[in-house]
């Protein structure tokens, strides 16, 4: 018999402005038996924006950790969750545009916090244009209009700017604005990077909520807290062939949020390194 959610009945605070209870409430409550609770009356972009008019302070999970703390806050909750958002380059290549989600639960009925995370390639872009065939072309590799703009005159650090375009019409209007404010004759064009304005940003923040539920779901063996997760690789899988240890993964180390609890976990399949990947065989 499955043992009840320990979260079954209770309410989560979630603060957020651009609709991300539409992607993680659907994960969240059916499987764990909570109300995820939409909490306003912040508005989240004083803590920083994609458009760097306002600079975020410390790191992405302080980000998220303090969206959930202003939830439970205004909502007099003893769990609030938070979702902060990151773009860059992707971690192999440093190529291509890359999105890195964290959705944290903080609860302070069990004194922990949990970290759900998802990342990967995204169609996050930016175009200057000084003709309105060059816009319209980016635009439509870009995904416009579900996928929403921004434009600013002469290029990104302009401080005047109009974002959240999500029309033809609209769009055209802002094109023409800017082009009219350009000291150059060119508009700066890039992907509106909030939530509600990305269609694929939406799809990694619900990879989030499914990463976190399945860490609130694990169990630790020696105190019951959930989020028992993987918290380490470690290296050293022996070569196939001479035996020296490797930089490939030999085991995982799951650990308590809560307790000092560790278990090491040692990968069987398979066995050996790849001599190609080994110092000695393939230096």
């Amino acid at each position: 018999m499955t043992a009840p959610s320990p979260y079954a009945g209770q309410r989560m605070a979630l603060l957020t402005q651009h609709g991300k209870e539409q992607v993680i409430a659907p994960v969240l409550a059916p499987a764990l038996g909570c109300t995820v609770e939409r909490i306003n009356g912040f508005d989240t972009d004083t803590l920083g924006t994609f458009t760097r008019d306002i600079p975020r302070t410390g790191s992405q999970l302080d980000a998220a950790r303090r969206k959930a703390r202003i939830g439970m806050e205004l909502s007099g909750l003893h769990i609030g969750l938070g979702s902060e958002g990151a773009f860059g380059n992707d971690p192999m290549t440093g190529l291509f545009p890359w999105n890195v989600e964290c959705l944290v639960l903080v609860d302070d009925i069990r004194g922990i916090e949990v970290v759900g995370l998802a990342q990967g390639a995204t169609g996050a872009g930016h175009q200057t244009a000084s003709d309105w065939p060059t816009a319209e072309a980016f635009a439509r590799r870009v995904g416009f209009p579900a996928q929403h703009l921004v434009v600013r005159p002469d290029h990104d650090a302009h401080p005047q700017l109009r974002k959240g375009l999500a029309g033809w019409t609209a769009l055209r209007d802002a094109f023409d604005w800017a082009l009219d404010q350009s000291t150059q004759g060119r508009v700066f064009m890039e992907t509106d990077l909030r939530a509600h304005c990305n269609p694929a940003r939406m799809q990694m923040i619900e990879r989030a909520a499914q990463d976190l539920l399945q860490r609130l779901q694990s169990h630790c063996p020696a105190c019951d807290s959930p989020g028992f997760a993987l918290i380490e690789r470690v290296p050293g899988l022996p070569c196939g062939v001479c035996h020296t240890p490797t930089q490939e993964c030999q085991g995982e180390v799951w650990g308590c949020v809560k307790c000092q609890h560790r278990r090491m976990e040692r990968r069987t399949t398979p066995p050996y390194a790849d001599p190609g990947r080994c110092p000695s065989c393939n230096p």
